[in-house]
């Protein structure tokens, strides 16, 4: 299943008889934390606002998203020329009535041009013209989306490549410092046996060194911020080659890479390790943008 975004947009028109006016429908949409629709309806078309919702909920699951519709004239068609017959019709129509009703007010060339170039007008069912048109912008939208998603999906897979790299460059450095503290507590135990004198046991200064190495080596240890990292990684992986409805469940993963990536700052006893640390929680901020737009 594909991934896809919540940002998209698609539009067609269509004349649905010929020299029939012309129907346009668009739609666009962005990221939402919950599926939001909006509608820009022609007077004629609102009567159909329920199914074109009841269309567009099943198919899109997240996203604030925008529907317009339009009856236009064709480009460079205005009012038809009226007919010398239904010029004399129009006139004798209104001698009929201002007969009967003396302070009727008379037809202005607009109102004659307005009925008179109704004559021959093609009928048109709007509402089956805008339902024969709504699946089908409705298909390319979904394919822009999904266009969208592959895109996001390879660039989070990229970042989860180069958080692999990071946490293999730190997965060597905690043994190494602790080694180096254990030599430092070490040369401090036997400085404490010589500086002693008796007042204190050989034991005890051994213990104490031990014990503030054995500290030492538990509060620097990311170990567990590691495992938890990867197994992280290896979920976010998942979802993405799995697709579908995946945005919520990637966006509280990523929270849990960044605490994850924070912890082993707050434990860094080495520059080496705080860069690791600053470098993924910089890529965890790149994905966070992206997995926001994720359906």
């Amino acid at each position: 299943m594909a991934v896809y975004s919540m940002t998209g947009y698609a539009s067609a028109q269509e004349s649905p008889a010929q020299g029939a006016s012309r129907i346009g429908l668009e739609i666009r949409s962005v990221n939402s934390r919950f599926l939001d629709l909006s509608f820009r309806l022609a007077d004629e078309l609102r009567a159909h606002e329920p199914a074109l919702r009841e269309l567009l909920t099943g198919r899109l699951k997240r996203g604030k998203v925008e529907v317009r519709a339009s009856i236009e004239n064709p480009q460079g068609e205005g009012l038809r020329d009226p007919s010398l017959h239904m010029l004399q019709r129009l006139g004798a129509l209104q001698h009929a009535v201002r007969g009967v009703i003396p302070d009727a007010v008379p037809l202005s060339v607009a109102e004659v041009l307005r009925l008179g170039s109704s004559e021959g007008a093609v009928e048109v069912d709007w509402g089956a013209a805008l339902q024969a048109l709504a699946p089908r912008v409705l298909a390319d939208l979904s394919a822009a989306r999904e266009r969208e998603g592959r895109r996001l999906a390879e660039m989070l897979l990229g970042h989860l490549a180069q958080l692999r790299t990071l946490a293999q460059q730190a997965q060597p450095l905690v043994p190494q410092l602790v080694e180096q503290q254990r030599q430092r507590f070490l040369e401090r135990w036997k400085d404490a046996m010589a500086l002693a004198e008796g007042a204190a046991t050989p034991e005890s200064a051994q213990d104490r060194a031990l014990s503030e190495a054995t500290a030492f080596a538990i509060r620097i240890d990311v170990a567990e911020e590691l495992t938890r990292l990867a197994a992280h990684l290896d979920e976010i992986e998942r979802l993405i080659n799995k697709g579908g409805d995946i945005g919520k469940r990637l966006d509280f993963l990523i929270q849990e890479l960044h605490r994850e990536a924070n912890t082993m700052g707050s434990k860094s006893a080495a520059l080496e390790l705080t860069r690791i640390s600053v470098d993924m929680k910089v890529l965890i901020e790149q994905m966070r943008e992206q997995v926001q737009n994720i359906e």
